[in-house]
């Protein structure tokens, strides 16, 4: 049974997989509907992902505005990463905190982040896989982001030997304040 792990910022879970391993490698259960909506993770899932990138990208900080808001149950299947969600939820007590947690092939662990949060993530290996089940079909026209270094938020990146790699768009994004004086969730 995998260990469901509540953390400082309310609806974010971090979930650790039992882990059968032998001569031959390894199982997990990777997700059960039943298990995970006994342990307050009660998704319909729509739409998984992956993405492949090298170390030092950093992709985010990202979300759908609603109607087309994502629910995300994510885990990094090569290499490491360090994931990232920021409450955006302008009526919760922890509106505009953040929570960051490692993720990897190793320790195997994986991240629920409810709607209503920015979510990114850096890589920290040479490279990283990526993969995520989503509860909402992804929407061109509700797309947004928010700055991944502003500095209301103060997200504590680790610190690389080089330069973070970002696409161009991930380095506009509005600032806090400006999410913050117009309220998405």
């Amino acid at each position: 049974m995998p260990e469901f792990i509540k953390t400082k910022i309310e609806g974010l879970i971090i979930v650790k997989p039992t882990v059968f391993t032998d001569d031959r490698g390894f199982f997990m259960e990777t997700y059960s509907k039943k298990i995970f909506a006994e342990n307050g993770i009660d998704v319909e899932f729509v739409q998984d992902n992956h993405s492949q990138s090298t170390k030092g990208v950093l992709r985010g900080l990202h979300f759908q505005k609603p109607p087309f808001s994502q629910d995300k149950l994510i885990r990094c299947t090569r290499g490491e990463v360090f994931d990232v969600a920021v409450d955006l939820r302008s009526n919760s007590p922890t509106f505009g905190q953040w929570e960051g947690v490692t993720l990897s092939a190793e320790n195997k662990n994986m991240f629920f982040i409810p709607k209503g949060f920015a979510h990114g993530f850096l890589v920290l290996s040479d490279v990283a896989d990526f993969q995520y089940k989503c509860s909402a079909f992804y929407n061109k026209e509700s797309e947004s982001g928010l700055l991944w270094n502003d500095p209301d938020i103060a997200i504590d990146w680790p610190k690389l030997e080089s330069e973070f790699i970002l696409s161009d768009k991930d380095k506009l994004w509005p600032s806090f304040s400006e999410i913050k004086n117009n309220p998405i969730f």
